[in-house]
């Protein structure tokens, strides 16, 4: 899934190659994909893109006031075309387009989601808070006010693991499963450690973590091309999707986590005192 880091890339990406240009015409592959439907999407053909920016995992295009807010969600991609096909795409079947963005000088990109279970969404709004997503996220965690003070007053009472919470877009805007599995192993936390039980020390460790990994992804993405986004995310994790592997801090093995749609990833000498944390999931399906 495309995180802070990526959607942040993507954004500069789309900065540098769509502002100032027109846009021809916009075509729906997949209408599962658009969740709005005033303005039209038809809105946006003529006007010009005027800037693009990032709410959380949300992109976001400014036609000429008129919003194009993206969410990728789990399988979900943005693919950048010099030259746009000339024949139109066919929607149904297997195809994994679901939206394409023509601009006046014959460029364009993709919206692409591969597999079955769908989640990609588009929002053409006036105002990027008229997307429900947008309107609730929390704090970023890139922003100046997000500070080691502001970090405390979120997990202060809050009885969830602390795992969970870094997930939680309403808490704090921008960081999934991968990122929140690089924070903790950088922080040296457990994944289950709870968020109310956070010392001063730990608040101040884990924001250091939060900043630095997030900052680190986003240097290593900048000026990649769309398409090399995924290939470098994917080399820069750490313990993330590394089960079974050393770690790369203190050579222990990476251990896992399953639930049911997911996993986390963590290494238990630096997280755990050395103790693997318990995975009801796997030892349901081995009993």
């Amino acid at each position: 899934m495309p995180e802070l880091p990526e959607v942040e890339a993507l954004t500069a990406f789309l900065r540098e190659r769509v502002v100032g240009h027109a846009v021809a015409r916009v075509d729906v592959l997949a209408i599962s994909a658009l969740k709005t439907y005033d303005p039209p999407v038809t809105a946006l053909g003529g006007l010009t893109v005027t800037g693009a920016s990032r709410h959380g995992k949300f992109l976001d295009l400014d036609v000429d006031g008129v919003h194009l807010v993206i969410h990728l969600a789990r399988a979900g991609w943005l693919r950048w075309r010099d030259e746009m096909p000339a024949r139109p795409a066919r929607p149904g079947g297997k195809n994994p387009l679901a939206l394409r963005v023509h601009l006046d000088d014959g460029s364009g990109f993709d919206l692409t989601e591969a597999g079955t279970k769908k989640g990609l969404a588009v929002y053409v709004v006036r105002d990027p808070d008229d997307v429900p997503g947008v309107a609730s996220l929390g704090p970023d965690p890139l922003d100046a006010s997000f500070t080691a003070d502001r970090l405390r007053e979120i997990v202060t009472g809050k009885r969830t693991q602390i795992k969970g919470l870094l997930r939680d877009q309403s808490v704090i805007a921008g960081i999934g499963n991968a990122y929140s599995d690089e924070v903790l192993h950088a922080a040296k936390m457990s994944p289950f450690k709870i968020a109310a039980t956070l010392t001063d020390d730990d608040v101040a460790t884990l924001h250091e973590a939060i900043v630095t990994t997030l900052h680190d992804a986003v240097d290593r993405s900048r000026g990649l091309e769309a398409q090399d986004l995924k290939g470098e995310k994917k080399t820069g994790l750490r313990v993330h999707g590394r089960k079974g592997q050393k770690c790369p801090v203190c050579g222990d093995v990476i251990r896992e986590v399953s639930f049911a749609d997911s996993a986390l990833q963590y290494c238990p000498t630096c997280q755990t005192a050395g103790k693997p944390l318990a995975d009801r999931r796997m030892s349901r399906l081995l009993k």
